[in-house]
């Protein structure tokens, strides 16, 4: 058997490397398209983390809200505020000036009660300040309703306000009525007609 193609092909093989150059340059072809590969993905990572970062945002042609954290509410008899109990509202009646008022309750004579009973006492505790105008202080401006829009008058309870507050004088009183457990809403109106201000609240007795 003649092995001269054989030995002249080993030799060639030895000499410029042959299949093993093959062998290479495959392996570089395949490094290369796994890094692009890798490149890609981070790509989309980066895209998808960039979306989830704007997820839910508002859109740009939406105008700004004017109400930042911790503002104040401001009422008048033509615009009302609604607060919750014990948050404080600007109020500025029709005669001038602005009040910082407060309504923190009901407080009620009996809770934690293993039933819950149709109607109870509830005690509010009104807190005005005065701004640079006098303030009339007239228990018939302020009242109650409950969650089916029926109202209630209340009546002043321990020490009277001054009949007039004094620019820049606070004062704090109470009043009381007697309501339905559920929700219900306090209200002020210093004009004698209109509420410039109600205070959103919950009677519970259980």
């Amino acid at each position: 058997m003649n092995d001269a193609p054989a030995r002249r092909y080993d030799a060639y093989v030895r000499r410029t490397g042959g299949p093993r150059v093959a062998l290479v340059v495959a392996g570089v072809a395949l490094v290369g398209a796994a890094l692009a590969g890798c490149g890609g993905s981070g790509h989309a990572a980066a895209s998808r983390s960039a979306a989830a970062q704007t997820y839910g945002s508002l859109p740009s042609w939406l105008p700004p809200d004017p109400v930042r954290a911790g503002d104040v509410a401001v009422g008048t008899p033509a615009r009302p505020a609604l607060a919750a109990q014990g948050q404080a509202v600007d109020v500025r009646p029709s005669t001038g000036g602005t009040v910082r008022a407060t309504i923190i309750g009901p407080a009620v004579p009996a809770e934690g009660l293993p039933y819950k009973t149709p109607s109870t006492t509830c005690t509010f505790t009104v807190t005005l300040r005065a701004g640079t105008k006098p303030v009339p202080v007239r228990v018939t401006d302020f009242g109650t309703s409950d969650h089916l829009g029926a109202t209630y008058a209340v009546r002043m309870v321990g020490a009277t306000p001054p009949a007039v507050l004094a620019p820049g004088r606070s004062t704090t009183f109470q009043l009381r009525t007697s309501m339905p457990t559920g929700e219900g809403i306090a209200k002020w109106a210093p004009d004698g007609h209109r509420a410039a201000a109600s205070w959103d609240f919950v009677v519970e007795t259980d």
